[in-house]
């Protein structure tokens, strides 16, 4: 004679939050009912090696069925199983965890040894989320009943007694009819269902079996075929990543690479991470030999994959990869996450920060250590990443600066070899007081600036930044060992002796003027126009002033941005340099076409700047009349 009950207030409540709010993606009812199997067999296993009087087996399993006729998937343990009053406070009581129980009456010193995956006992209402109807066929080890549990996921179950040869639990899922908004009769797929478990629950501890479906030769024929039915275990069981360090060969990590994350390559390179202690986990990280696809675009997402106790929860979190990472691939297991009712979700917990945190710096550990060890390897690792690694040193105001500064390698004007900024400092003549950099698209254009001037006169070595985040980063960093940085087509460079800066000084005295007056023909476009400090071959050369760079400006209006800052320009001119003298004798002879000159010469300057002329139709009729005008 089955019992009816009615759920309690509160658990209808949560019922139908289970069913409608909390499980975003329904397939993973599969996941949960195997990790509750899985918690079953932990307890059966425990209590018979505590317990001298219970049976011992090693043939622990969880067996999948699924009938196509009857729309049901069934789930079967040989754990152990559910008493009478069990089966009211664990399934007629939601979120009365008869696992989270059992966990907190072990010794803390056990609790290491046995990893019971449940801890709000809501999993197995997950299956409503796909089911019309529930029936759990259930008989524990320490009674000789056996009861079935129904329910339609409403107001009320019911209990009944029945006979059962063994200790376990049997949920059968009765599927829901296929409706507009999701099709439930796929989850009858043979092919369906080995994924769904490979997926979620391939490194579960005890094997997962099903009844599949295979294409063999007849016996006794050549070319006749048959479907022929045999038990397949889906699961592999034993995670790679939990196997000591010394049975697991590169191979194999190569292997499950390229499986797990679909490449056809094996990755750059892979850390395995054990962390025993306070907070337990294991990571395994990758790097990619190539960059994943679509790395620098919005719609890539980063993040590790996360298995709490061997069971997959998601397949990028995030949380764990800063940004600047976000090429890494691999996944982290940890028995300790506080994971929210769903085990879908994390909470912001200070053990994934911790996690986050921790893998970060292992991972730095080992670049450091391979720069250091295998300087070839690194600079491979650097020209496809080296990038992530500046945009670390420039993304949240400077925060990470002093964890990677000594890992950019940077070209450099005086050295074949990519160098460090350490490399550079030690590299420096006691006379140079900063680290100088250009920015430029190579090294050859770098080196036919005419800001290069003084710089190549004094022997100096300069780094080149080829890349839009490069000037980003070193403003950030502002000094590396207490150098700082200096650009040489910003500010003054203060290069000259004393004799040298008031020879300059008393020049532009004695020229102003003709620096006004070009700087009035070109006061729209320039804040100054002066003889020249750095120039020593170039006849004319355009500079900053300190704040806002010529790169930052050309790298922030290809940004998609209302704001677009510009900076402030200088028109320097050498001194030295017969175009000078030129200018002076138009000046002289006929101020009124010194106009014509100016705008020349600072398109001239914009053009060796790298930027683009807003009317070059206009300076090439310039050009062309004023050679007209000389050939007369």
């Amino acid at each position: 004679m089955a019992e009816i009950r009615e759920f309690k207030t509160e658990s209808k409540r949560l019922l139908d939050l289970m069913i409608n709010s909390i499980y975003t993606n329904k397939e993973i009812f599969l996941r949960e009912l195997i990790s509750n199997a899985s918690d079953a067999i932990d307890k059966y296993h425990y209590l018979s090696l505590t317990t001298s009087d219970l049976p011992k087996r090693n043939d622990y399993e969880i067996f999948i069925e699924f009938d196509k006729k009857k729309k049901t998937i069934t789930i079967k343990d040989n754990g152990i199983g559910m008493t009478y009053d069990e089966l009211h406070e664990s399934l007629g009581t939601i979120a009365k965890s008869g696992t989270l129980e059992f966990f907190e009456n072990l010794k803390k010193k056990e609790k290491k040894d046995v990893e019971l995956i449940g801890q709000f006992g809501v999993g197995f209402y997950s299956a409503f989320m796909v089911a019309k109807e529930v029936e759990v066929k259930t008989r524990s080890l320490l009674d000789t009943k056996g009861y079935l549990f129904k329910s339609k996921g409403t107001d009320t179950y019911e209990v009944s007694e029945i006979d059962k040869d063994e200790s376990g639990t049997e949920i059968i899922i009765h599927l829901r009819n296929n409706d507009d908004e999701f099709e439930y009769d796929q989850f009858l797929d043979e092919w369906k269902l080995k994924n769904l478990v490979k997926k979620y629950s391939d490194y579960i501890r005890y094997p997962i079996k099903m009844e599949v479906t295979k294409r063999e030769k007849k016996e006794g024929t050549e070319d006749e075929y048959e479907d022929v039915k045999i038990v397949e275990t889906l699961n592999s069981m034993t995670p790679i990543w939990k196997k000591p360090k010394n049975e697991i060969k590169d191979e194999e990590l190569n292997e499950f690479y390229k499986q797990k994350f679909y490449d056809f390559e094996d990755p750059f390179l892979h850390m395995l991470i054990n962390v025993e202690g306070k907070l337990n986990y294991t990571a395994l990280v990758f790097i990619p030999k190539k960059p994943p696809l679509h790395l620098y675009s919005e719609k890539y997402e980063k993040g590790l994959q996360l298995y709490c106790k061997d069971v997959f929860i998601m397949d990028k979190c995030k949380e764990l990869v800063p940004d600047y990472l976000r090429f890494i691939k691999g996944l982290v297991d940890s028995a300790d996450l506080s994971l929210n009712i769903s085990r879908e979700m994390l909470q912001k917990s200070k053990q994934l920060q911790e996690i986050a945190s921790n893998v970060e710096k292992r991972i730095i550990s080992r670049l450091e250590n391979l720069l250091k060890n295998d300087y070839d390897k690194y600079v491979e690792f650097f020209k496809v990443y080296g990038v992530n690694l500046k945009y670390g040193i420039y993304d949240n105001f400077g925060l990470k600066k002093e964890l990677l500064q000594d890992l950019i390698l940077y070209e450099t004007t005086n050295t074949d070899k990519l160098i460090t900024l350490k490399e550079y400092v030690e590299a420096m003549p006691k006379d140079q007081e900063f680290i100088y950099y250009a920015s430029g698209k190579s090294k050859a254009a770098v080196m036919a600036m005419p800001q290069m001037d003084i710089i190549k006169k004094k022997g100096y070595n300069v780094l080149v930044l080829t890349d839009d985040v490069d000037e980003f980063a070193i403003n950030v960093m502002h000094q590396y060992n207490k150098k700082q940085f200096k650009a040489i087509n910003q500010g003054d460079l203060n290069l000259l002796d004393e004799e040298e800066k008031e020879k300059i000084k008393t020049l532009n005295e004695e020229k102003k003027p003709l620096l006004d007056k070009i700087k009035e023909v070109l006061k729209d476009e320039v804040t100054n126009v002066v003889l020249s400090e750095r120039l020593t071959e170039s006849a004319v050369c355009l500079v900053s002033t300190e704040g806002i760079s010529f790169e930052m400006e050309k790298v922030i209006a290809n940004m998609p941005s209302d704001e677009k800052p510009k900076a402030e320009k200088i028109l320097e001119i050498n001194p030295n340099h017969q175009l000078f003298k030129a200018l002076e004798k138009i000046y002289l002879e006929n101020p009124l076409e010194i106009e014509d000159y100016a705008h020349l010469l600072y398109s001239q300057a914009l053009l060796i700047e790298g930027f683009e002329l807003e009317d070059p139709l206009s300076f090439a009729n310039k050009i062309n009349e004023l050679i007209i005008k000389s050939a007369k």
